[in-house]
């Protein structure tokens, strides 16, 4: 097998694409639409098993430097009392919370030493429409190019898929934190975790129509939500401001047959999207990239896929299952046994 691969998308998983294909010898060409990683976001929860990934690529220890650990967790309900606690991983690691401004900061650092270095070739600001050219040029095209993925829909047909959520999230300055709590209420739910820099990250979910957007008044629409919450959710909505929330439709991908066709792979959202209630989206990309890399020194884009296909479509389907019940109205302390008995196993690596 040659050693030149394209990467279409300078995300997460490009990104970590392209080191963990450097470290292997492998020259690379990396083509990013956007102009230049993003300066502002919410925090990412960076899981044990994506730690281990960025070992092998010697950036674990900067991403534990960097992050939050996060040493406690909690599910709530709205009026504070505990559904059930969060413990560590099974691996005893912890789970670390970090910005994704300050993720791909670290990310694209470690690539343009490869660029540096003539072994890399990071593209800005140049889209790729398709991916027949690339795929006669190069000896791998890895897609990374997200849940709107066009190499997806060129390969396979398939589009995301809306998932009947509306999800809400932002950052609130001076307000450290130390906890992971979410908060459950009736078809909703509301989440604080730490972010560096003394800042706290929220997110927020709930049932909506495709497009149902307030724009202007995304701080009124989650005070009708959740303004009647007692603690740490009213207070926090009492200071954030309009211009500080995110608000986008969640949308998934549906069940691949294969991640790989001819000399594509895909990762990362463009593979498999899932719902952000296991936090793992992220994370799963980087773990691809590095498995990926693996794969292509031993088995090729065949092991690649018999790998990683069956975990992440298993968290896919484990995200799609935790969405559904965040959404329900009725039966809620059904699902708070449901959840309290989930929980006792520990969460996943």
């Amino acid at each position: 097998m040659g050693r030149n691969a394209a990467i279409i998308g300078g995300g997460i998983g490009g990104l970590t694409t392209a080191v963990a294909l450097h470290r292997m010898g492998w020259r690379v060409t990396v083509h990013e639409r956007q102009t230049t990683t993003p300066s502002t976001g919410t925090a990412l929860g960076i899981w044990p098993s994506a730690l281990r990934a960025l070992d092998t690529l010697g950036l674990g220890d900067e991403v534990r430097e960097r992050g939050c650990p996060q040493t406690s967790g909690a599910l709530r309900r709205p009026d504070g009392s505990i559904i059930a606690r969060i413990g560590t991983g099974k691996s005893g690691d912890r789970v670390h919370l970090l910005s994704r401004p300050a993720l791909l900061a670290i990310l694209r650092r470690a690539a343009e030493k490869a660029a540096a270095g003539k072994v890399a070739d990071l593209r800005f600001g140049e889209t790729i429409t398709e991916t027949r050219t690339l795929s006669e040029r190069y000896d791998v095209v890895v897609a990374a190019d997200g849940v709107f993925s066009r190499t997806r829909e060129e390969l396979f047909g398939v589009k995301a898929r809306f998932a009947g959520t509306a999800a809400w999230r932002g950052t609130l300055d001076d307000a450290p934190t130390s906890t992971f709590t979410e908060f459950w209420g009736a078809g909703v739910k509301f989440g604080i975790t730490p972010q560096e820099g003394r800042r706290a990250n929220w997110f927020a979910s709930a049932a909506a129509g495709e497009g149902d957007f307030h724009p202007g008044v995304e701080r009124d629409e989650l005070r009708k939500l959740f303004g009647n919450w007692p603690g740490p959710v009213h207070d926090l909505l009492e200071r954030i401001t309009e211009e500080g929330i995110l608000r986008h439709d969640i949308y998934v991908t549906p069940k691949l047959p294969s991640y790989v066709k001819g000399n594509v792979a895909l990762i990362g959202d463009a593979a498999h999207a899932m719902t952000p209630d296991l936090g793992r989206g992220a994370c799963e990309a980087m773990i691809d990239a590095v498995s990926l890399a693996a794969c292509l020194e031993s088995g090729g884009l065949t092991a690649y896929d018999k790998n990683r296909r069956r975990t992440t479509q298993r968290l896919a389907r484990m995200a799609g299952a935790a969405s559904w019940m965040t959404r329900q109205r009725h039966a809620v302390p059904l699902r708070d046994g449901v959840l309290k008995v989930t929980m006792l196993a520990g969460p996943p690596d």
